[in-house]
């Protein structure tokens, strides 16, 4: 576990979790949401992120979104719902449920990262402009230091409100843009790791 330090360096501690958030089959169907999506590379970094964190044993948190609209990929008990195999979670890993954005919103995250003493969190998974971002800017009013991974993070085409296609790549930049230096430091896996050696 590392504690980010004003020297830009990160020093061991025992008080930063992972937070790996929405990583789950059903988002593997694109066209269901928006038909394409940027940053193919983001399971596989967040798993290699989950891959050091246990490594060091440090605290993980697996976020798995619950829908409670019978039409979403998404609902409890069905395919789409489960963890990708990047980052099943072991036995013994603490899986938050939640139905809503933020992951601290009807769940007992804040009070499990309160009781163990936690005070940064490294956040990584899906998607960038809804769940990853409510949750990095709750993480952010509560007082936690915070690190979203940008290339850990994906997100979908939407429409405007002209109807216009709106890209994945900038609705990804403009999340992140909106996050950085307000609620969360933004920073990609290769920064982290070079951090956290």
């Amino acid at each position: 576990m590392y504690e980010y330090q004003n020297d830009k360096n990160m020093e061991r501690t025992d008080k930063t979790a992972l937070i790996l958030i929405d990583i789950q089959k059903g988002f593997e169907d694109t066209e269901y949401w928006g038909g394409h999506r940027n940053n193919p590379d983001a399971e596989a970094n967040a798993g290699k992120l989950l891959h050091f964190w246990r490594q060091i044993n440090g605290p993980i948190f697996h976020v798995r979104h619950c829908s409670t609209n019978p039409d979403s990929r998404l609902v409890e008990g069905q395919a789409g719902n489960d963890l990708q195999e990047v980052v099943k979670p072991l036995k013994g890993e603490t899986v938050i449920k939640k139905n809503v954005n933020s992951a601290f919103m009807g769940t007992d995250l804040k009070e499990r990262l309160d009781n163990s003493g936690i005070k940064k969190l490294v956040i990584a998974g899906l998607t960038t402009d809804h769940c990853i971002s409510s949750t990095a800017r709750m993480a952010g009013d509560y007082g936690f230091e915070t690190f979203v991974i940008s290339d850990a993070t994906a997100t979908f085409d939407k429409f405007g409100l002209d109807g216009q296609r709106i890209s994945a790549e900038f609705i990804h930049e403009t999340a992140l843009a909106s996050l950085q230096d307000e609620f969360a430091s933004v920073i990609n896996l290769d920064e982290l790791m070079k951090r956290l050696k």
